[in-house]
């Protein structure tokens, strides 16, 4: 019988090396604040539930435009932390998945999808950096 090979590998947030552009970084318990460092290094990042298809969906469809975003999951465990960390001034609760571009909330696969298919999805990764074209 064959073994089975994993499609992806998880990144222990604790490593410090980034060259894995486009990788998959998994919480593991790490404290909320490590989420934002990743949110503010990196051009565009999308946060999920750890093994949600809506995450797989949304980095698909960037990467379809040319952009390969890395994926920060979460564990349920500490799915409510993160939210509340990284939107302490929303009055709704974070919902995940969530893009992040430059730094800010963008939105989930209801705002990426609409600003794909109106045309603005482009313009806004240019701006944000996370396209060059």
């Amino acid at each position: 019988m064959h073994q089975a090979i994993p499609y992806r590998t998880c990144i222990p947030t604790g490593a410090r090396d980034r060259s894995h552009a486009g990788g998959t970084a998994e919480s593991n318990g790490a404290d909320p604040a490590s989420v934002a460092t990743v949110v503010s290094e990196n051009a565009i990042v999308i946060i999920g539930r750890r093994g949600c298809c809506m995450c797989h969906v949304v980095k698909r469809l960037l990467q379809g435009l040319g952009v390969n975003p890395p994926v920060y999951e979460v564990h349920e465990d500490h799915e409510a932390a993160v939210a509340r960390h990284l939107s302490p001034h929303t009055a709704e609760a974070l919902q995940f998945p969530a893009v992040f571009l430059a730094g800010k909330l963008f939105g989930g696969l209801e705002r990426v999808m609409a600003t794909h298919i109106s045309g603005e999805l482009v313009p806004i990764l240019k701006d944000a950096g996370a396209l060059w074209l």
